[in-house]
């Protein structure tokens, strides 16, 4: 099973066809090129190894992130 964590479009290359993504604090750049229509910057989108697989809805993203935060600081309180 792989789990996708929304991640928010920072910066655009579009020479490269590749942006720069934050998910929950940590920035890297990932492959556009299986996208079929163009990204914008705080496009909320779902990556793949690597490559970016589809946009997402802003609202649902955030929740996402909100649960998945929860989840992180359940796991450290547990240690």
């Amino acid at each position: 099973m792989c789990l996708s964590i929304p991640s928010q479009v920072v910066e655009l290359h579009q020479e490269e066809q590749s942006v720069t993504v934050e998910t929950m604090g940590l920035r890297r750049k990932v492959s556009a090129h299986l996208m079929s229509e163009p990204l914008e910057m705080g496009d909320y989108v779902l990556i793949h190894i690597g490559f970016v697989m589809n946009k997402i809805d802003k609202a649902d993203a955030l929740q996402s992130i909100e649960l998945y935060q929860e989840i992180v600081e359940k796991m450290a309180a547990a240690e």
